[in-house]
């Protein structure tokens, strides 16, 4: 798997989203862990929260700083990764697969076509 999958939408922010029947898995990206360095906590919101795009959902803090996580998109939290309180390295580890952080369903359907496609994102961050 590349460092920027192709099937997922990504945020300015760095956060990225893969829809699969109704749900929308969110995380944070290959390039946002690499540049927050190791992951020592992660907070997240609970089950039932509703997440507001480009609001802030939680934060992830490494050796180096505390970042907000903005949500890329609306919904309702249907699904916590309660792995990451025991095992924040695997935001650094595995940001696609281990370190998923929430699953919502989302409000607004509109707003995955509005995030960047794996192209558009590497152009992003080959900028900054």
């Amino acid at each position: 798997m590349s460092n920027t999958p192709n099937e997922l939408r990504y945020s300015k922010e760095h956060e990225w989203v893969k829809v699969e029947g109704g749900r929308a898995t969110i995380g944070i990206s290959h390039f946002a862990q690499a540049e927050l360095g190791d992951i020592v906590f992660v907070e997240l919101p609970e089950v039932g929260d509703e997440l507001s795009a480009n609001e802030p959902f939680g934060s992830v803090e490494s050796v180096k700083t505390v970042s907000e996580l903005y949500a890329p998109i609306s919904g309702k939290v249907v699904e916590v990764n309660e792995d990451l309180n025991d095992n924040p390295e695997y935001v650094n580890e595995s940001p696609y697969e281990k370190a998923w952080m929430v699953i919502v369903e989302p409000t607004n359907e509109g707003e995955v076509d509005e995030l960047m496609t794996a192209d558009k994102y590497k152009e992003m961050i080959n900028e900054e």
